[in-house]
């Protein structure tokens, strides 16, 4: 299994000054080498090294859902290393997770794949109607794993997204400064939307603009709607005629949201989808949208690892062109 790695990381090396990479990074004008460093290491990371799209396997769903709901369909989920070893196996650019789940098992995978460490979380034992989660991790925790970047979530629509967004603020100015990348959950949640509005294409652009805005450096959003929420927003699209009737164009226009593609801009797996070909058909969706990729946890390790594995595979390899 070692040598297989090896492999795979030569490989890596030389996919690394891309053209597509080299754009990438060049859209980042302010960040210091550190941080575009630990840019590329996410870009040229795993199956899909070199060509700008991201597969990235985020495991928070134990502390933001509980641990039964996360893991017990597949209980070897409840094990740290097995995560680890899953994104490793399936060639993802990065593993996400929260501080407990990384410490568990970073030594013995160090070098191996890069760490996204998650740094603010919350529970649903109480779970509020307008999110502030805790921040539950630091820049220094970051450091001392050997992480990449931090990833921080933000609720746009909770009654507290200033709160988050000054505690962004003050995060990313630390982990910019030490070199770390910033990667921003942008969810939109709170008594003001309703269900529907949470993934309306006009919330949908408008939280991918927020982290932009805040300066995220790769952005995680959830799959749009049709919908659209907001009544002026609704006057402005009407008109300007902004295509929005399939998934593609509404992913084309969230993706225009953040500065006209000038910030990666990922997509949400969401909850576990019996069938894999609607996952599939997402995935290109996103890819002809011109988004950079998925993020996908639930669907990834609710299934039993070879299931897992083959349906990773499948995914990168439309990300990468090869299936249509």
């Amino acid at each position: 299994m070692a040598v297989a790695r090896n492999v795979v990381t030569m490989g890596q090396q030389a996919a690394g000054k891309t053209e597509r990479v080299q754009e990438i990074l060049s859209w980042y004008e302010s960040d210091n080498p550190g941080v575009k460093t630990n840019l590329a290491r996410l870009l040229n990371a795993g199956r899909l090294a070199g060509t700008g799209k991201f597969v990235i396997l985020p495991v928070d769903q134990g502390f933001e859902h509980g641990p039964a709901r996360s893991f017990a369909v597949n209980p070897a989920g409840y094990d740290p290393n097995y995560h680890f070893e899953l994104a490793l196996a399936a060639g993802c650019n990065a593993y996400a997770a929260p501080l407990g789940f990384i410490e568990a098992a970073a030594a013995r995978h160090a070098g191996e794949i890069p760490l996204i460490l998650k740094m603010n979380n919350h529970d649903v034992l109480h779970d509020e109607k307008d999110p502030l989660p805790a921040v539950t991790a630091s820049v220094a925790d970051a450091l001392r794993l050997g992480c990449v970047a931090i990833g921080f979530t933000i609720y746009p629509g909770s009654a507290h997204a200033q709160t988050m967004y000054e505690q962004l603020r003050e995060a990313a100015e630390e982990a910019k400064a030490c070199g770390l990348a910033v990667v921003v959950w942008s969810y939109p949640r709170g008594t003001s939307l309703s269900k529907e509005g949470e993934t309306a294409l006009d919330v949908a652009a408008y939280a991918a603009h927020i982290a932009a805005q805040l300066g995220a450096h790769v952005i995680k959003v959830k799959l749009p709607t049709e919908h659209i929420e907001q009544a002026e927003a609704k006057k402005a699209y009407e008109k300007a005629n902004v295509p929005r009737a399939t998934l593609a164009e509404r992913v084309k226009h969230v993706v225009q949201a953040a500065f006209d593609g000038r910030r990666i801009v990922i997509f949400s797996g969401g909850p576990k989808k019996e069938n894999d070909e609607a996952v599939f058909d997402e995935a290109r969706a996103i890819r002809d949208g011109g988004g950079f990729g998925s993020i996908i946890g639930r669907n990834s390790f609710q299934r039993p690892k070879e299931h897992a594995l083959k349906f990773l595979e499948t995914i990168m390899k439309i990300y990468a062109g090869e299936l249509k």
